[in-house]
C-alpha cells in the first residue's frame, strides 16, 4: 500500500485532499507545519494559519478519516527561509512573495525531506493545480478552476518533487470541494479561505518589519522622474511599485510609485505611462522540464491575479529575459514571472 503525507492547514481544501487519498486506498497521515508562534510575530489573536483553532480543525478531520495526525515544528526554517528573506527583500527595494518561498522551502523541500525520512511515497496538498506524467517526465498544469488556479506559486517544483507530489483538487472547482466537504460532514466545509500573508494578517508589512527587527526606517524625499522634490515619505519600505493611495502628495494629477532608490532613500513618483515596460530580466529561474536553446513564444504572468500575457523568452547564461508583445504595467522587482504554454507551466523565476 502506498503512503502519503497530507499537508493539512485546517482548511477545507487540504481536508478534501486527504479524503480523496483515503478513498484511493493510500495509507495517510495528516501533518500541519508549525511555522511560528503568534507572540513572536506580534499577533495575539487566533486568526492565522498557525493558530490553535486551525490545528484542531485539521486534527478533527484526520480523526474523522481515521488518519494519524502530527504537527511538525519548522519554525527555525520558516524564520530563515521566509521571514528573513521577506525583510531583506523589502530593505533592498523589491517586493517579496513569501507564499512562493513557503511552498518552495517548506512544503516541497522540508516536508518532502520528512517524507523520505519516514519512508512515505508522496506529499499531498490542497493546491488548485495538476500534474501530468508522460514518458517519465512530469508537467505542471493549471487547475481547472481558473479563479482558484495556484500554478503561479508552484513554478519552483523540480522533476523529482513533481514525481512525489499529488494535487487531488486540480480537476475540480471550489464549489465542488465545499460540496464534498459538506457531504462528508467536515466541520470546516464553510470555513473562509485565508487571503493574507499568514504572518502579516493585517497587511501592514512595514509595521511587521519594524517590530520584528526592532528598528525604524527614516523619512526621505518623494521625487519626480526628473529628481525634483515633491514631499516627504515615511520610510521606504512602506511603498510598492504602482502604489497610488496613501502617498499624501497633492500633485494635481494621479501619480504612482515608479521606483525606489535605496541608496538615496528616495521614492520616485511618476505617471501611469512611467509604469509601463516591455521587457524584464529574471534570476533564480526554474525550468520545469527543458531549458530552451533558443527564443521561445509563450505567455507570462508577473502577478498572481493577472491573466497571462503573450511574450517571448530566452536565456543568457543563468539569466532569463522576457519580452512582452505589449507593454505591461508595474512589473515589480522581487515578484515572480511565470511562463506558460497554454495550460502548462514552462518555468518561473524572480524579477530582477
Amino acid at each position: 500500500m502506498k503512503k502519503a503525507i497530507i499537508a493539512m492547514s485546517g482548511g477545507v481544501d487540504s481536508s478534501v485532499a486527504a479524503y480523496f487519498m483515503k478513498e484511493k486506498g493510500f495509507e495517510c497521515i495528516g501533518a500541519t507545519m508549525k511555522l511560528y508562534d503568534n507572540e513572536n510575530i506580534g499577533i495575539s489573536t487566533e486568526k492565522t494559519c498557525c493558530s490553535l483553532s486551525d490545528i484542531e480543525d485539521a486534527r478533527a478531520v484526520c480523526r474523522k478519516l481515521g488518519m494519524p495526525y502530527y504537527v511538525f515544528n519548522f519554525k527555525d526554517e520558516f524564520e530563515e527561509k521566509v521571514i528573513e528573506k521577506f525583510i531583506r527583500t523589502y530593505e533592498a527595494g523589491a517586493t517579496p512573495n513569501p507564499c512562493i518561498d513557503c511552498n518552495r522551502y517548506l512544503k516541497f523541500e522540508k516536508l518532502m525531506q520528512r517524507m523520505y525520512e519516514i519512508g512515505y511515497d508522496c506529499v499531498v496538498t490542497g493546491h488548485y493545480a495538476d500534474i501530468e506524467e508522460k514518458d517519465g517526465r512530469y508537467y505542471l498544469k493549471k487547475g481547472v478552476d481558473l479563479s482558484k488556479d495556484q500554478s503561479y506559486v508552484l513554478y519552483s517544483l523540480t522533476q523529482e518533487q513533481l514525481k512525489h507530489t499529488v494535487f487531488p483538487l486540480g480537476k475540480l472547482t471550489k464549489a465542488q470541494i465545499r460540496e464534498i466537504a459538506e457531504n462528508e460532514g467536515f466541520l470546516n466545509a464553510k470555513k473562509r479561505d485565508s487571503q493574507d500573508i499568514c504572518f502579516v494578517p493585517d497587511g501592514d508589512y512595514a509595521k511587521f518589519i519594524e517590530e520584528h527587527c526592532n528598528k525604524t526606517y527614516p523619512e526621505g524625499d518623494f521625487v519626480d522622474t526628473n529628481g525634483n522634490v515633491l514631499g516627504k515619505h515615511s520610510g521606504i519600505i512602506r511603498y510598492t511599485i504602482g502604489q497610488r493611495k496613501g502617498l499624501g502628495i497633492a500633485a494635481g494629477k494621479p501619480v504612482y510609485v515608479c521606483k525606489k532608490d535605496i541608496e538615496n532613500n528616495q521614492v520616485v513618483l511618476g505617471l501611469n505611462d512611467d509604469l509601463m515596460s516591455k521587457t524584464l530580466e529574471a534570476v533564480d529561474f526554474n525550468w520545469i522540464y527543458d531549458v530552451p536553446e533558443k527564443r521561445i513564444k509563450c505567455s507570462a504572468k508577473t502577478r498572481y491575479n493577472m491573466k497571462e500575457q503573450p511574450c517571448s523568452a530566452w536565456t543568457e547564461g543563468e539569466k532569463v529575459f522576457v519580452e512582452f508583445d505589449s507593454p505591461q504595467r508595474a512589473v515589480t522587482s522581487g515578484q515572480a514571472v511565470v511562463l506558460y504554454d497554454g495550460d502548462y507551466v514552462i518555468g518561473g523565476g524572480t524579477i530582477k
